[in-house]
């Protein structure tokens, strides 16, 4: 067992520099409702002090993870505490030695330790024995992930809002940190591409990064990636550039074209080092797309704002975004019936933390490595004060879309700004972004609807629109008098009327809602389960119970909404042919379906004539 002593313990604190106080960091995540605040943001870590107690220990074991390749592991932390409180706590650092060296320098020397680095996750130490009060003893479980540094543990007093150092721990680090890891596809810009991204500890001077893959069972090749990385100094304000920064490590992107459309690949990530040696992950495996308009059983699935959270219960997690596990685990459970994800605005809610998007793609990694995984922005991956967002908060924490645009690959033409189409099979869809101006006469306006006017209707009739913030209609979203955002609606309605969208889906709004097939606030259809015909109003979808707390709904009764549920839950298309979808809400508790209807009808339908939405005619023969 490694020990340490007070002189020792200050040494690696301090980094051999001393912090400056950077005042109060705590930044509030932005809540709707009033709701939940980032837990890692109610650490005031730069108020940390010491009070080292010579009988207190921590011991974290084992002290070697991963040893079989594993990405992440169960580790077992052992405290010791003389005059134990509830408010004792124990914070999970990494790296190890607390990052002191990101603190700016300051020649009015203080006696504190300002810590300069948040840690990755806490628990309090009652948290798994409630007899710790009185015994002073307690052992947690928490679960780990390769993160490219070691590890380390303290034990603090005096709560989150005081923290007193009183014991630190041995290191514990990953058999290889630097491994290629938690893979996320996405479609490319053409139909026959899929693109490839992951992290690594390993920058270009040290290893080549690559992808093996083929058709599963056939003879592999090898694609080359590019690499991307971020620091500091890209984070456009607090807590990103101050105490939620932690290095990302690298991201690679590789680019796998020339795709048989609905076939299996396989495929590895690699990376060739200096030596000449190869580092490989494990095998994982997708199915191609399928050709444009091409007829076949399709099924996507959409939702928004599911963050993330932790499997060990760290973080407080329950209290900030419980359905999040239940949403992964449901997709998991049902991912053999899934061809293609949309997470549509407000990803990880790391609001500035860093760590967290780390913590976010593992989640996810049985999912978005198997299936196509195509994000949208949201307000929080991209509002930070005077850097061009539309909307001028800070709800991002300063990462002003830093992360969202480096972690996943969008086929956008340009990745800060954050909408794109993609095709699949018969579905074409039109992604927004809401935190870039969307208005008439904007340059987004102009490709939405040159979105939406591509679409080929007759091989694709499924057209689909989808925004983080609600620019259509939610009963829970009362702004100036009217329900969703009216400037979208008096922006957009228009053109979703003009080129006939199927439907419109939305996040931010914590909840699910349908709407009837609308425009201009009226229900052009008085069908509730079945359309048919005509395509004469877009139906709106609040889909934003992914995961984070969630939203009641306004006491006024909407003539126009269909269906209301303050619950967790993802939408389900499913294209059975050029004729026929089906739509399903399934709640993310249990997987089982509460809303549905079903959409029949033929191409000439599309054609047909509708209020605002005419082809215009000459009387000439």
């Amino acid at each position: 067992m490694e020990s340490f002593s007070s002189l020792q313990i200050l040494i690696i604190l301090l980094g051999g520099c001393l912090c400056v106080d950077l005042g109060r960091l705590d930044v509030a995540a932005h809540s709707k409702n009033g709701m939940g605040v980032q837990p890692l943001s109610k650490i005031s870590i730069h108020k940390a002090v010491y009070s080292l107690r010579d009988n207190a220990s921590i011991t974290a074991y084992p002290y070697v993870l991963g040893a079989k390749g594993e990405s992440s592991q169960w580790i077992t932390v052992e405290i010791e505490c003389p005059n134990p409180t509830e408010d004792d706590w124990v914070a999970v650092f990494s790296p190890a030695k607390f990052n002191s060296s990101t603190c700016p320098s300051d020649d009015d020397k203080q006696d504190e330790p300002y810590i300069c680095s948040a840690p990755i996750k806490y628990k309090f130490a009652n948290d798994s024995d409630s007899g710790y009060t009185k015994t002073g003893k307690a052992s947690l479980k928490f679960q780990l992930i390769n993160q490219r540094a070691d590890f380390s543990f303290a034990l603090f007093s005096g709560g989150l809002s005081n923290p007193k150092l009183v014991a630190f721990s041995n290191f514990i680090k990953f058999a290889n940190p630097k491994a290629p890891l938690y893979p996320r596809l996405s479609q490319g810009k053409s139909w026959d591409e899929m693109t490839v991204t992951w992290t690594s500890g390993y920058s270009i001077t040290e290893a080549v990064p690559m992808v093996k893959w083929g058709l599963k069972g056939e003879s592999q090749t090898r694609s080359p990636a590019g690499t991307l990385t971020f620091h500091q100094n890209s984070m456009c304000g607090i807590p990103a550039r101050t105490v939620g920064w932690r290095d990302p490590g690298f991201i690679h992107t590789s680019f796998l074209r020339d795709l048989w459309p609905n076939s299996m690949y396989s495929y590895k990530l690699g990376h060739k080092l200096v030596n000449g040696s190869y580092i490989w992950s494990k095998s994982y495996s997708f199915k191609s797309s399928p050709y444009p308009g091409q007829e076949s059983l399709q099924r996507v699935v959409i939702f928004g704002d599911m963050g993330k959270a932790e499997r060990d219960g760290s973080n407080e997690f329950n209290n900030y975004q419980p359905g999040s596990l239940n949403t992964t685990d449901q997709l998991i459970k049902d991912l053999n019936a899934i061809d293609i994800v949309f997470h549509i605005g407000d990803i990880t809610y790391a609001n500035g933390y860093i760590s967290q998007w780390d913590q976010f793609t593992s989640q996810v990694e049985p999912i978005a490595s198997t299936v196509p995984y195509m994000i949208a922005s949201g307000n929080h991956e991209r509002d930070s004060p005077g850097t061009g967002s539309f909307y001028d908060g800070n709800d991002s924490g300063g990462e002003c879309g830093v992360l969202a645009e480096t972690m996943f690959y969008v086929p956008a033409e340009n990745r800060a700004k954050f909408w794109y189409s993609t095709d699949y099979g018969m579905f074409h869809f039109c992604i927004a972004d809401s935190e870039h101006d969307w208005r008439e006469g904007s340059e987004q306006y102009k490709f939405i609807e040159k979105c939406l006017a591509s679409a080929d209707r007759k091989n694709q009739p499924w057209l689909i629109f989808a925004a983080h913030r609600v620019l259509g209609y939610s009963s829970s979203y009362w702004r100036s008098g009217s329900y969703g955002e009216p400037m979208g609606r008096e922006s957009l309605q228009k053109l979703w009327q003009k080129y006939k969208v199927d439907v419109a889906f939305f996040g931010h709004v914590h909840n699910y809602e349908r709407t009837c097939p609308i425009y201009q606030n009226q229900c052009v259809n008085t069908e509730r389960s079945h359309y048919s015909g005509t395509v004469n109003g877009t139906i709106h979808v609040v889909v934003g119970g992914g995961g984070y707390q969630l939203a009641e709904f306004s006491p006024v009764q909407t003539t126009w909404s269909i269906y209301k549920d303050s619950d967790f839950g993802f939408v389900k298309l499913t294209a059975f042919n050029h004729s026929s979808l089906l739509f399903e809400y399934k709640k993310s508790s249990d997987g089982k379906v509460y809303d549905s209807f079903t959409i029949s009808r033929d191409y000439r339908d599309v054609l047909a004539c509708v209020h605002d939405g005419c082809e215009p005619i000459t009387l000439a023969p």
